[in-house]
């Protein structure tokens, strides 16, 4: 059974910060939000709202959490394309999660 608030979203810290120390953006943190996905599918035509929400599930984690590298859990995935393409659900629990990225030649 699929529990939406044990979908993650793992993400690198952002490129913004290049000071001394450890700012708050480089910081590993958690955090739960719920994305209301109806109001950014509205007006959407219907074979492209499950993509389009993938996109604007993306667009809200790099906003809040100010990275560039975002990607999206399989069930998270699953759970928006379970209804099929155009029933996208209205409402989705995620944990956002900022991560280090340890690859070596990573760019953050």
């Amino acid at each position: 059974q699929f529990h939406p608030s044990r979908s993650l979203l793992r993400m690198a810290p952002s490129k913004k910060d290049k000071k001394k120390g450890r700012s708050a953006m480089k910081e590993v943190v958690t955090r739960e939000y719920t994305i209301h996905l109806h109001k950014r599918v509205h007006g959407i035509a219907f074979k492209k709202r499950a993509p389009r929400a993938v996109k604007e599930i993306r667009k809200f984690a790099t906003k809040t959490m100010g990275t560039s590298d975002v990607r999206v859990d399989v069930q998270l995935n699953k759970h928006i394309w379970s209804r099929g393409i155009r029933n996208v659900p209205c409402r989705v629990r995620v944990k956002l999660e900022r991560k280090r990225n340890e690859d070596e030649d990573a760019a953050n």
